[in-house]
């Protein structure tokens, strides 16, 4: 439950206004979870990709749309991956860059975490105090307490009256359609593309290797896996999906340590879609948006602690890649600290510091 914060969101976005079912979108989630879980056995996350997402939600994508894009990216990352363009790009990207791209999400993640948490502080300075008090707790784990907790309150308040309908509801099959396809990708595929690569491969593959060292994934296992869940899941109706440092380090903080993270929060992801498919976008809209925030905040601390470590060149690299990439957007950021990166090397003989270089 450590990353649901921006899964909710998007999710009722897409739902409401894109019209995509949600039993389709909430199965196929929960099996690639699953899936996932099973064959990394660590917390790897399944979150939305977001350019996407938002851009979707912004214009006013049909569920075709969304579901094809899915299948556009998807076959996109396989070929980057059969390419060897990934394997690459890791090699020479340095790793105080990624730190860059990690510190630029937390930023954009902490400042979306405060608007949230606006419209009620009282409810927001209590999730982060349960939160604090319960993140290490195993009998009562602050994920599961706060997302009980907002369903009382919402249930309190009657934000849920009329709204929960229990039914029986699944995927239908529905393979893409080749317009959609290619129009999605024009409008925001192309411009995931380059986010995924920094926040979902290579940020990724580096939070994996400093939490689970004896785990490590290489970022071509991570492409080529965010390529097949796509194609997979777009024939069934399903968003655009990929993996994330932000979700990674959501689940790490509050208790994650295995696959069967994944496994569980698929299972509730089924069951969410399966039994509440038709009334799901209305109780998700009710659960309180500060506590999301809250837990937003959390992660966005997270985030932000990698760089502490930093010294000299690369933390001024680290800081030029966030301070772009927040003002920006996370590929901008990303390409600027590697142009700034290529020429720090080049002056490096002329007695620039060069540690981590």
């Amino acid at each position: 439950m450590g990353d649901f914060g921006t899964l909710f969101p998007l999710a009722i976005g897409l739902i409401v206004v894109c019209g995509m079912d949600p039993a389709a979108l909430f199965v196929m989630m929960g099996l690639t979870n699953i899936v996932t879980g099973l064959v990394y056995r660590l917390p790897m996350p399944v979150e939305p990709m977001k350019v996407v997402s938002v851009a979707a939600i912004a214009q006013g994508w049909t569920a075709s749309m969304v579901a094809s894009s899915g299948f556009g990216l998807g076959l996109g990352w396989v070929a980057l991956y059969l390419s060897g363009l990934v394997r690459r790009l890791a090699r020479v990207t340095p790793t105080c860059l990624i730190r860059g791209v990690q510190l630029a999400l937390g930023i954009l993640l902490g400042r979306e975490a405060l608007k949230m948490i606006a419209p009620e502080p009282w409810l927001g300075i209590l999730a982060v105090a349960i939160i604090l008090l319960l993140r290490e707790s195993r009998h009562a784990p602050a994920a599961v307490v706060l997302m009980g907790t907002g369903i009382l309150i919402a249930g309190i308040r009657g934000d849920l009256s009329g709204k929960v309908a229990f039914g029986l509801s699944l995927p239908r099959f529905s393979p893409p359609v080749w317009r959609d396809i290619w129009r999605s990708m024009v409008l925001a595929g192309f411009a995931q593309v380059p986010l995924t690569v920094t926040n979902a491969v290579l940020a990724t593959a580096t939070m994996i290797r400093d939490l689970f060292p004896e785990k490590a994934v290489s970022e071509g296992r991570l492409a080529l896996n965010t390529g097949l869940m796509n194609i997979a899941s777009s024939f069934f109706g399903g968003m655009p999906m990929c993996h994330g440092s932000g979700g990674l380090a959501g689940q790490y903080y509050f208790g994650a340590r295995t696959g069967g993270t994944n496994i569980l929060e698929g299972l509730i992801e089924i069951g969410l879609g399966v039994f509440l498919g038709s009334s799901l976008a209305g109780v998700l809209a009710a659960f309180p948006t500060a506590i999301i925030g809250a837990m937003m905040l959390m992660v966005a601390v997270q985030l932000v602690r990698p760089v502490l470590a930093l010294r000299e060149a690369p933390l001024v690299l680290a800081l030029l890649t966030a301070a772009v990439g927040a003002a920006t957007n996370m590929a901008v950021g990303f390409g600027v600290g590697l142009a700034a990166t290529a020429l720090l090397r080049r002056l490096r003989p002329r007695g620039l510091p060069s540690q981590g270089l």
